[in-house]
């Protein structure tokens, strides 16, 4: 799925900025797409955009309608059916990341269908896939793994992104979850995919390509966290990465939602990705690590990453407060 930018970013009446944490993301990585907002009475978030109706949006360029807010209980309230089924009247297309689906609201639907618009539900591939052949691709990759889910992969991947643009290297962010999908303007959720298409919808996503250019992919779960490994495993077969970045967050007393589980040692983690990856890419190895220290005392954050980086002899860095140049400089 490719969606149109520029985006007016739907907020509706969220109870609080966590909430918005979609629309958060994209406002962070993507300003430049995004013209304003959308709130509706009630809203406790606010992304620091100008508050936009949609014929001021339309008329600044906005194409699509983006919901960057979790809806509650699963359903699409009254209220924002009825600023939706606007939107498409307007000219805009909708996109949106939950688990409920644009195309199963009739209004909506009809409304798409009749004014010639699209509905971008991005948690749900919009296509099939061929299982993975393996084949050797051109081109170079980049695989963010995790100790755990939700330890950074996305954002040190996009702020990877970021600096290699800014060293006019050639790249591109692949993005396999609903955020990163509204982020880089398409992608493939690959928690959707059929299992045995996983690998097979990685290599899709990221092609053949010119020998220095790099594809960033997007990672998702961990090789040990019992409910998600093997989306981690078929990103791992089907990216072939090149090069593979560790995340990590070293303050949690278990894995994710599993307290039965604890956290993996990184040399643990660092050995069975590498020993997964070498499967499609023998000559895969560690660049860095990037730690989300953002629930460590500021100071035990430096010696931390320090110990590490002896430990390992792999840059060691917070993407978030430092940025990524030593891993970039790794990469060159």
């Amino acid at each position: 799925m490719a969606i149109q930018h520029p985006y007016l970013l739907f907020l509706g009446d969220a109870p609080d900025q966590l909430a918005a944490k979609t629309a958060q993301g994209i406002a962070h990585w993507r300003p430049d797409w995004c013209v304003g907002q959308l709130s509706l009475e009630g809203c406790k978030a606010d992304l620091g955009l100008p508050e936009m109706t949609l014929e001021a949006a339309r008329e600044a360029g906005a194409k699509t309608l983006v919901i960057g807010v979790a809806n509650r209980g699963g359903v699409f309230s009254e209220s924002w059916i009825t600023v939706l089924e606007q939107a498409l009247l307007l000219g805009f297309d909708l996109a949106a990341g939950l688990h409920n689906r644009l195309a199963d609201v009739p209004v909506l639907k009809a409304a798409a269908e009749q004014h010639g618009r699209q509905l971008f539900d991005v948690r749900h591939p919009d296509r099939d896939f061929e299982v993975a052949s393996g084949k050797k691709r051109s081109g170079r990759r980049i695989l963010a793994v995790g100790t755990d889910c939700s330890v950074g992969k996305m954002y040190t991947a996009l702020a990877l992104e970021k600096e290699m643009k800014a060293r006019d290297m050639k790249v591109d962010f692949r993005a396999t979850g609903q955020t990163g999908i509204l982020i880089a303007g398409s992608g493939v959720s690959i928690d959707a995919v059929v299992a045995d298409f996983i690998s097979g919808a990685v290599e899709y996503l990221s092609p053949a390509n010119d020998v220095d250019h790099w594809d960033i992919v997007e990672g998702q779960g961990s090789l040990f966290h019992a409910s998600f490994a093997g989306v981690s495993m078929g990103l791992l077969h089907g990216a072939q990465p090149d090069a593979l970045i560790l995340c990590h967050e070293p303050t949690r007393p278990h894995m994710r939602g599993l307290p039965d589980y604890p956290l993996p040692t990184l040399s643990a983690c660092i050995d069975a990705n590498l020993a997964a990856a070498r499967l499609t890419n023998p000559k895969v190895h560690f660049i860095g690590i990037a730690v989300n220290t953002s629930q460590m005392h500021d100071s035990a954050i430096e010696a931390y990453l320090r110990r590490l980086e002896d430990e390992f002899e792999l840059p060691t860095v917070d993407p978030f407060r430092e940025g990524v140049k030593p891993l970039v400089d790794r990469l060159q």
